[in-house]
């Protein structure tokens, strides 16, 4: 008999450290799942050796990655765990690709697909030859009925508190590559027009940035809420 209390003893033992292996495991999972169901992805467009649009005062990057952070910090007060595609002037992409922007594209879809957001915003600025163009401009996958409905949130939000002159609608896209390719609901939103010289002087403002930012935010919040109910 007393030969068998060590090995009972041991086999307690190992028993209860596999339960408690296997609890943390669980726990694990649950705060990941937890996570994922309150995540946002923000994409701050372009980045490193890609600069985008490109005027004699301004990079698209640079105006792109201010608004994200804004955008961010904005989130997380609202109680939204944020992921950032970049955090900094670097591209999604490595230094001796032959091809960086498609790397850069492929990376951000896979970082994307395994964050499993609620939805992801991709933050970028506009251009076109009438500097008398202007405005902002939320895209959406034409295949997304929620694309659609995230980006008519958003686009209204805009219109209205960033007082466009000539309101625009969401538009539908299939060409796009973040749209065609990235899972869950994505939308790509063209703060404004660098080719403008008043929007491209408003858009360098901090203060109109964050007007930027809470429209975007509202129009998420309404989304999600129009979701819920």
């Amino acid at each position: 008999m007393k030969s068998r209390k060590p090995l009972e003893l041991c086999m307690g033992i190992l028993l209860i450290a596999g339960a408690l292996a296997l609890s943390r495991e669980v726990v694990q999972v649950i705060s990941k799942n937890q996570r994922a169901a309150k995540t946002i992805v923000v994409d701050a467009g372009h980045g490193g050796s890609d600069p985008g649009m490109v005027t004699e005062e301004l990079k698209e990057k640079d105006l792109n990655l201010a608004i994200a952070k804004m955008l961010k910090t904005h989130l997380e007060k609202e109680g939204y765990y944020v992921e950032m595609t970049r955090t900094e002037d670097t591209g999604l992409y490595q230094e001796g690709s032959r091809n960086k922007k498609a790397q850069d594209m492929q990376n951000r879809v896979a970082f994307i697909a395994e964050k499993t957001p609620l939805l992801t915003v991709s933050i970028h600025q506009n251009s076109y030859p009438d500097p008398s163009v202007k405005g902002p401009q939320v895209f959406y996958y034409a295949d997304s009925a929620e694309g659609e409905k995230l980006a008519d949130c958003i686009q209204k939000q805009m219109n209205e508190r960033l007082e466009t002159e000539n309101p625009r609608e969401a538009k539908g896209n299939t060409s796009y590559y973040l749209l065609k390719k990235s899972s869950g609901v994505l939308n790509i939103i063209e703060c404004g027009f660098m080719t403008n010289p008043q929007e491209a002087a408003s858009l360098q403002d901090k203060g109109y940035q964050q007007k930027v930012v809470e429209a975007v935010g509202a129009g998420i919040t309404d989304y999600l809420q129009g979701k819920e109910e």
